[in-house]
């Protein structure tokens, strides 16, 4: 059992990576179009805006994640779901933060407005992409079948 699992992993990253990329799409597609219709350079509004954008690539990487990637682990129980929810706000918060922190350093350089908030706002994705990979393989579609 334990060779099927090392085999699946690479598969699992290669399937978490392309649907990362969809939701990198959803992410900063949103993002961008929040920005147009409410230009800001205010904190608390991007960080407000941020938030919708990463919820609903969060919403589109449950769905996906739990139909592909994580199928064989994914039961679709209320622990299961809590559990998404609790890495999605904890990845929420190292994608904003980064984000924020990323704009203000990218601002010291004097990087116009549009391509400062997407380059942070790539700095971020990364940053909890990679996090929540780990906290979703281990957490919360961990293959308890898989130790039985």
């Amino acid at each position: 059992m334990e060779q099927k699992q090392k085999r699946r992993t690479p598969i699992q990253t290669l399937q978490f990576s392309i649907i990362g990329i969809a939701n990198a799409v959803v992410d900063i597609g949103s993002l961008n179009l929040l920005l147009f219709f409410f230009p800001t350079d205010e904190r608390w509004m991007l960080s407000i805006l941020n938030t919708i954008a990463y919820s609903l690539a969060v919403a589109n990487s449950y769905i996906w994640n739990s139909l592909i990637t994580f199928r064989h682990a994914a039961e679709g129980s209320a622990k299961q779901r809590i559990g998404f929810v609790l890495q999605g706000g904890f990845s929420l918060l190292i994608n904003t933060g980064i984000f924020l922190a990323a704009n203000e350093i990218l601002k010291l350089f004097g990087i116009p407005d549009w391509l400062r908030y997407n380059l942070a706002k790539g700095i971020a994705m990364f940053s909890s992409f990679t996090a929540s990979f780990f906290m979703i393989k281990y957490l919360v579609f961990k293959d308890f079948k898989q130790k039985k």
